[in-house]
């Protein structure tokens, strides 16, 4: 038995370290050294002068220290070597020396800190509000009567300014690629900025613990070229288009006249809840239930089914227990692109 529980540790102590060096090497694509903006260039500069500081003092400090171990070992037939204790030239150098080291820190840290809060202005800056709900990230942009959830929408190549705050706890707002992190508090507005530099989309997180789902409160960032851009903000600044289809007028009929409306707005009907997520662009988006499922027909029908099986503690606890009528539900949503 015992021979057992020492194998069973020396598994563990080969297993556990080598689960740690694999997780390690994931391909996670929300990577903070992969900087795609002006932003996030800059902390990963500061990162980088701070390391090659620290692995200067790192070799000097251990190179000195082997030094004297080989130096000044004690030997055979040899009394203790001479003390330094009050020496003034030595206190007063190894005072100095850390404090040169700090300030090398210090100096472009509190540089870097300052210029990450000035929050640029100007006719070309784009400037979009941030709201954090329980659990999903909801965007509006000002004077486009605009406003959409989970996939956040940019130009590649202009600033830009987020407005974050929250209606119920503190989250935080986290594109590693892009941005630093910016606590979503409420009744307060924090500002974030940065200038992407490639289009792409880019993967994003709550960082703040904020309930139940707090791990799948994510968010994409679709950094697009100026004309795509502008496409995207005037097809979503239309009202959502009527539906054609008789399965997909049951559909309407159903949300617009349901409990559906209640919590969801839809520019261009009756519907103007503010809970949920706003619909009108709804087919347009790549994920349902705050970025953790790809927007899919399937993927709906199992939201609409039982969304509290799927993502539990979220807000939404209507459930539509008719297949038909998820289907038509569906169908219509489909329509709103």
């Amino acid at each position: 038995m015992t021979s057992f529980r020492n194998g069973a540790v020396r598994v563990g102590l080969i297993l556990i370290p080598a689960a740690l060096l694999l997780s390690a090497c994931s391909t996670d694509p929300q990577n903070v050294f992969d900087a795609r903006s002006d932003f996030t260039q800059m902390i990963a500069d500061l990162f980088w002068q701070i390391i090659w500081a620290a692995i200067v003092v790192f070799v000097l400090v251990q190179g000195a220290l082997i030094y004297a171990i080989i130096r000044y070992r004690r030997r055979a037939n040899q009394g203790l070597p001479p003390q330094v204790h009050g020496n003034t030239p030595l206190e007063i150098a190894w005072t100095i020396a850390p404090a040169l080291v700090l300030a090398w820190i210090a100096v472009p840290t509190v540089q870097t800190i300052f210029r990450t809060y000035e929050v640029p202005t100007g006719p070309d800056v784009l400037t979009i509000e941030v709201i954090g709900r329980q659990f999903w990230w909801e965007y509006r942009y000002p004077g486009n009567n605009v406003v959409t959830a989970t996939d956040l929408h940019v130009p590649v190549g202009r600033r830009v300014v987020l407005r974050i705050t929250s209606d119920n706890v503190i989250h935080s707002y986290w594109v590693p690629k892009l941005a630093a992190k910016r606590d979503a508090i409420p009744g307060h507005v924090n500002t974030l900025w940065f200038t992407a530099k490639e289009t792409g989309v880019y993967e994003g997180q709550c960082a703040e613990f904020c309930g139940l789902q707090h791990a799948n409160m994510r968010l994409r960032v679709f950094v697009q070229e100026p004309a795509e851009f502008e496409q995207w903000l005037r097809r979503n600044a239309q009202p959502a288009p009527e539906p054609t289809t008789p399965e997909a007028q049951r559909g309407a009929q159903l949300v617009l006249q349901g409990t559906c409306a209640g919590c969801h707005a839809i520019n261009g009907t009756n519907a103007r809840g503010r809970v949920g997520p706003d619909l009108t662009h709804f087919a347009s988006r790549s994920t349902i239930g705050g970025g953790i499922l790809p927007n899919t027909p399937e993927n709906l029908d199992r939201w609409l089914e039982n969304p509290q099986a799927i993502k539990p503690g979220n807000l939404m606890n209507v459930v539509v227990t008719n297949p038909q009528e998820r289907q038509a539900i569906i169908a219509y949503l489909q329509t709103l692109r």
